[in-house]
């Protein structure tokens, strides 16, 4: 009979372990959508010293083999940030990767709840990877598509194992593809409507962000960040280090013309960041190692994309219900147009936000991918 093994790793060489992991049950060839993370920045990740979410929060990595081969891993993770924010007893769970067996998903969802049940926590919710304000939600539609950058992907499997262990939707995410033919114009209604909402905001004016004061435009995004997704589920408050971690990774891949500011008479209003789809490069960079060659791949590859990813459009709360997201959608369609990018995702957007899904689907944005957030009471 097989036995199953859980055990947990810590520490560098107990994450070094548990990122390679992907590479032990992945392989591109049998499932060519997957796109190989670079190394670096998922143990960037994970690390507890150096990201500072685990300032705040604590995590447990756990690792399942099967007659001694390795077949799966998981992460819990307290967050108590998130839970004095939301007044609530919610652990987490996430980096879920295993094989097609029931039996393995149930000793790490058991695992994982072991860990959290003790802390107090009354539910079990993800996967957070590790949190909202990171990469999350397990993929349930779209399996065939080309995953996005900073975006989950899985196998389909992933759902049944969820589902047959007793979790259960909490909330969706979803993502809208707009492609574009060379110089392709709105609609007539959609253009009529924009020139409406240009008059009633003739004080918006939209500006390229500042690369060359990168870390003063990052404070007004964090500015913005905070009280703009103040009111959406799940959402709570990053610090101001934190915010500045995440957008250092980011600087590498930013085009400043498709990651711009909204102003109201000259003050910062909104922000929106449409990152270039560097999943591209990375797919042609199979070991997750910048060096020696991988480095050279991104550099070069950089110019040569074509397509984004729009991450984030946030507005404070005082300009949201004036048309400024409408504004915020129609304004990356010209840049788009104008900088040669021939198409681009929206994501991850709640599917019950219809202010954020409206704007899109005017545009006739097909709802192409979506992510489910699990919950199960412990």
């Amino acid at each position: 009979m097989s036995k199953i093994t859980i055990r947990e790793v810590s520490g560098k060489k107990g994450t070094d372990e548990f990122v390679d992991v992907m590479w032990k049950l992945y392989d591109q060839k049998t499932y060519p959508q997957w796109v190989p993370p670079l190394r670096m920045a998922a143990y960037e990740n994970l690390d507890t010293v150096k990201n500072p979410f685990f300032k705040r929060a604590t995590m447990q990595l756990f690792i399942a083999e099967k007659d001694g081969k390795i077949v799966g891993r998981i992460a819990a993770v307290q967050n108590p940030a998130h839970n004095e924010f939301h007044n609530d007893k919610v652990g987490f769970y996430g980096c879920y990767e295993s094989t097609d067996d029931q039996e393995v998903a149930n000793a790490l969802f058991k695992a994982a709840e072991a860990w959290l049940k003790p802390r107090g926590l009354t539910s079990m919710m993800g996967p957070m990877n590790p949190s909202t304000n990171h990469e999350c939600g397990l993929l349930v539609r779209g399996q065939s598509q080309h995953p996005t950058c900073m975006t989950t992907w899985n196998p389909k499997f992933y759902e049944t194992l969820h589902d047959n262990y007793g979790l259960t939707k909490a909330k969706d995410l979803v993502a809208y593809f707009v492609a574009r033919e060379k110089n392709v114009e709105l609609p007539e209604k959609v253009q009529n409507y924009v020139k409406k909402l240009r008059a009633e905001n003739s004080n918006v004016k939209f500006r390229d962000f500042d690369v060359k004061n990168f870390d003063a435009e990052v404070d007004k995004c964090f500015e913005i960040y905070n009280s703009a997704w103040e009111k959406n589920w799940g959402f709570f408050p990053m610090t101001h280090e934190e915010f500045k971690f995440a957008a250092k990774d980011m600087k590498m891949f930013l085009d400043p013309r498709m990651a711009f500011m909204a102003e109201v008479d000259g003050k910062p209003a909104g922000f929106m960041l449409a990152m270039p789809d560097f999943n591209y490069i990375l797919k042609r960079i199979p070991n997750g190692k910048l060096f020696p060659t991988g480095i050279f791949k991104l550099l070069i590859g950089k110019k040569m994309l074509k397509t984004v990813r729009v991450i984030t459009l946030g507005v404070k709360p005082e300009f949201q219900g004036s048309g400024i997201f409408a504004l915020f959608t129609y304004e990356a369609f010209e840049r788009a147009n104008k900088f040669g990018y021939l198409g681009g995702e929206a994501s991850w957007i709640l599917e019950d936000n219809v202010g954020m899904n409206k704007p899109w689907q005017d545009m006739g944005a097909p709802l192409y991918r979506r992510w489910r957030i699990y919950e199960k009471q412990l």
